[in-house]
């Protein structure tokens, strides 16, 4: 009976206590209700994302099958625009400048990157002034350093030729012959992300213990074999970021052909449009032939090439280690 009574009279304290609560308004909230505050504090960033990120992207899909010229009534085309892409040379020859543009720089900026984070990584003195120094070129403006490296590249009157004349060596139409125009601009982008490249390698490096070296010293392991054999498999991370970065960057390039070759009568790119990238063809068919169906229909091939792109970076780079784990998981379970 008093184990009982026990019972029912903490129950009945519990009951007290539950109906306490209710009137007192402690009681913890149901579902959403009871986080609002924070729903409420992280929205306008949502809606802010949601009209200049989710919105744009899904109205280039619209105007990609559009013909718009900006200021008129919209004219359904279906997949014409799509279907004259395919079809338009110089959209063609845009891709085709925009790759070895993007394979003359990214090649040397990724290498060149290498080695200067392991130098600052071995160098003892005046590390943070090198680090300062090579990481400047990326927050100058863009525009200010590509009229400054114009200058250099200039036919007439440029650095490069006149140090070429001053060895009796042929002149460079680095603005004017075709090769020379894609090495200028492919220069100008090595300049100016090389250093950035190089800080985030530098930061991949600095994560690697130290032991890991010394047991390969001890191992008999020199300069080379450590480096090829160590630091470059535990980078693979990192190189694979930078790859797909620089890829994205190449492919979307834009400010340093437009500035470096400038034309009033909408002609871009330089020269037969050598130096034309996607990007630059885009901004040409969009804004200064008022074409916008045309020009999000570009946009959206530009998407699909970026992607594939960084498919293969993934593949190549940073996909190996994971399909080879793949493999064994199989063989595993295999057995």
């Amino acid at each position: 009976m008093a184990v009982t009574e026990s019972v029912q009279g903490s129950a009945g304290e519990r009951r007290r206590a539950t109906a306490g609560k209710e009137l007192d308004g402690s009681r913890p909230l149901p579902g959403w209700r009871r986080y609002w505050p924070m729903y409420a504090a992280v929205s306008p960033f949502f809606f802010l994302f949601a009209v200049f990120g989710v919105f744009p992207v899904g109205y280039s899909i619209y105007l990609s099958f559009m013909s718009w010229d900006g200021i008129g009534d919209m004219k359904g085309v279906g997949w014409e625009n799509y279907a004259y892409l395919l079809t338009d040379g110089d959209f063609w020859q845009s891709i085709t400048n925009t790759l070895i543009i993007w394979v003359l720089s990214t090649v040397p900026m990724i290498f060149l990157a290498l080695v200067i984070a392991y130098a600052l990584h071995t160098t003892v003195r005046f590390k943070a002034f090198y680090r300062v120094a090579y990481f400047m070129p990326n927050i100058t403006s863009i525009v200010a350093m590509t009229l400054v490296l114009g200058s250099v590249f200039s036919n007439s009157s440029g650095l490069l030729n006149n140090m070429l004349r001053a060895i009796s060596a042929g002149e460079v139409g680095w603005l004017s012959d075709p090769w020379a125009m894609k090495v200028a601009v492919a220069a100008i982008t090595t300049w100016r992300w090389v250093g950035y490249n190089a800080i985030i390698c530098l930061a991949g490096l600095q994560a690697i213990s130290s032991d890991i070296y010394e047991a390969a010293r001890v191992d008999g392991a020199n300069n080379r074999q450590t480096f090829f054999r160590i630091t470059i498999p535990m980078l693979r991370p990192v190189i694979l970021f930078v790859a797909i970065t620089s890829t994205i960057g190449g492919l979307q390039l834009f400010t340093e052909p437009q500035v470096l070759f400038p034309d009033a009568a909408g002609n871009v790119g330089g020269p037969g449009g050598e130096a034309t990238t996607i990007v630059l063809y885009l901004y040409q068919q969009a804004f200064i032939f008022n074409r916008f169906g045309y020009g999000a229909a570009i946009g959206w091939a530009l998407f699909i090439l970026i992607a594939v792109f960084s498919v293969i970076n993934w593949r190549l780079i940073g996909g190996r280690d994971e399909l080879a784990a793949d493999k064994r998981k199989g063989k595993r379970r295999a057995r």
